[in-house]
């Protein structure tokens, strides 16, 4: 595979080892160019970085060392993981984002992610299921991959998680706070920022980031009959992994 070179000033310089790295976190760049988004990688200022950038033509370009923390993730928590940017290889895609016109992923996009990811796999020993978008990892700030990120395919490639209906699935309508069940779900699968029994404003964003992930054609921020199913899906495929 051919990756191209072009580094950013912007990584914390204490070396880590490969049994380090444990996540693979995917982000857009969300910017209204590439120029604009390499810039800003690279700028001091900014204090940010990804280890890859991939344009809309599948050119990869690397950023930052694998071995070496890129500025990607910020605050951010998965199961007992808190601030991903020192147990993670961050992926940047070049796209305009929600803000400035949210695109379809490009084919040779795709293409290239899911053979870079095939390689970080195997160099790292990744688990399929620790490959998250920005939005699973820090829910309240952000929304990258985003609804059009084709995380089904991703799972084809065993990369990243994805659920397998199961017909003779009931809910039980005994139990009257399905919100909880819900919630009890996710918190197993690993996302946080949440208080299973007690309800938040900010709940609705944990929900539409597990929407964007796993039910993109109907990201409401309403916990549907739909959501607690692939929750329980879910659920039911990495307890039985």
């Amino acid at each position: 595979m051919k990756i191209k070179i072009d580094f950013s000033p912007n990584f914390s310089r204490k070396f880590r080892s490969k049994k380090d790295i444990k996540f693979v976190i995917i982000h857009y760049t969300g910017m209204q160019s590439e120029i604009a988004s390499i810039k800003r990688l690279k700028n001091p200022k900014s204090k940010v970085s990804c280890h890859y950038l991939i344009d809309r033509k599948g050119t990869v370009v690397n950023m930052v060392k694998d071995n070496f923390v890129a500025w990607h993730a910020g605050k951010s928590k998965w199961k007992n993981f808190n601030n991903l940017n020192s147990s993670s290889i961050g992926i940047e895609l070049v796209n305009k984002g929600h803000r400035f016109g949210y695109q379809n992923f490009s084919s040779s996009q795709i293409f290239s992610l899911i053979n870079l990811c095939k390689i970080l796999k195997k160099k790292f020993a990744i688990k399929n299921s620790n490959f998250l978008g920005h939005s699973d990892i820090a829910p309240l700030r952000k929304l990258d991959p985003g609804e059009k990120f084709p995380w089904k395919r991703l799972n084809k490639h065993k990369l990243g998680r994805w659920y397998k209906e199961q017909k003779n699935w009931r809910s039980d309508n005994k139990y009257k706070k399905k919100e909880i069940l819900f919630f009890k779900n996710l918190h197993k699968l690993g996302y946080r920022y949440f208080n299973i029994f007690k309800r938040s404003k900010r709940d609705k964003k944990i929900i539409i980031a597990f929407q964007q992930h796993f039910l993109p054609n109907n990201v409401s921020g309403i916990i549907d009959q739909k959501s607690l199913k692939i929750s329980h899906f879910l659920l039911e495929k990495a307890l039985n992994s």
